[in-house]
């Protein structure tokens, strides 16, 4: 059954990848007018989410917010499609780097990188890190469970050099890395919110109490890891630009969550920057409510 639902969908996504992005982006304003009039998918989640991080606008204003948001979701996945078949060329005209300098300083020193960000704006295109970057470069998926999709899936990410570990080997292979000296670049991002019983740290997020991912403190202490964050800002439609932004290059002299907080703290004052363009129809304070008496 995987193989038939493949066999019968990836042809017409391979087809659509390769039009050009205007005609993708006439495909786009149909499925908004479909998700957001039609069927109104998750409207309500985006919507409860802006009015929990700004209390103090008005309705019209998180309105406008949310109605950009949904019509940028469309945009990130025709984007997504295009990713399959998208050429070099084409990805680094509309997805820039201003400062990779700031990377490659520490990958010329030979010295291991924590990549951290966040989902805002487009981190699919993120996949070209390698054509501006002097360091091998890996980041973490999902395994999608059509066997057959995520192998095309994983393909297209990493025909520009990035080599995709499962989430669940990720600390495996780095210890095995780090046990061969082999420098590398981990993209790891970390805004989500984590399962429950793998929180071991609470914190405000826009002044709401919610569970915090740790792990790339955690591993960067453990293997030394210059950590940066990167941040992609839309410039207008079909095109990006990502900034890096040194967070530290001495991990274990910070105490626990420090290294949390000023990622956190940063990830907070990029969204405000764009607010339409964060993942606002992820459920990311849906256990405010379940803050633990310890982080009260």
């Amino acid at each position: 059954m995987q193989f038939i639902i493949f066999a019968i969908t990836y042809p017409i996504i391979w087809i659509l990848s390769r039009l050009p992005m205007r005609i993708l982006y006439a495909i786009s304003n149909f499925f908004y007018f479909l998700i957001y009039s039609v069927f109104k998918y998750r409207k309500q989640v985006v919507l409860d989410n802006l009015m929990l991080v700004f209390p103090n606008k008005k309705e019209k204003e998180l309105l406008e917010i949310r109605e950009k948001f949904f019509k940028h979701l469309m945009d990130l996945m025709v984007e997504s499609v295009k990713s399959f078949t998208i050429s070099e060329k084409e990805i680094l005209k509309r997805y820039t780097y201003v400062n990779p300098e700031v990377v490659n300083k520490y990958a010329k020193e030979g010295k291991s990188i924590a990549l951290v960000g966040a989902h805002q704006a487009n981190w699919e295109w993120s996949a070209s890190l390698p054509k501006v970057l002097d360091i091998d470069i890996y980041g973490a998926y999902t395994k999608l469970s059509n066997k057959f999709y995520d192998k095309v899936v994983r393909e297209s990410r990493e025909k520009f050099g990035v080599r995709g570990y499962k989430t669940s080997n990720m600390v495996r292979e780095m210890q095995k890395r780090f046990s061969n000296k082999e420098q590398g670049a981990y993209i790891l991002l970390s805004d989500q919110s984590p399962q429950l019983h793998k929180t071991y740290y609470w914190r405000t997020f826009f002044d709401i109490k919610v569970p915090i991912h740790t792990g790339a403190e955690m591993l960067s202490k453990k293997f030394d890891l210059v950590v940066i964050n990167y941040v992609t800002r839309k410039v207008k439609r079909g095109y990006y630009e990502t900034e890096f932004q040194i967070i530290t290059d001495a991990p274990k002299d910070f105490k626990d969550y420090q290294i949390t907080d000023i990622y956190t703290e940063l990830t907070e004052k990029n969204i405000l920057k764009q607010p339409e363009f964060y993942l606002w129809s992820h459920k990311r304070f849906k256990h405010k409510d379940k803050v633990p008496a310890e982080f009260i």
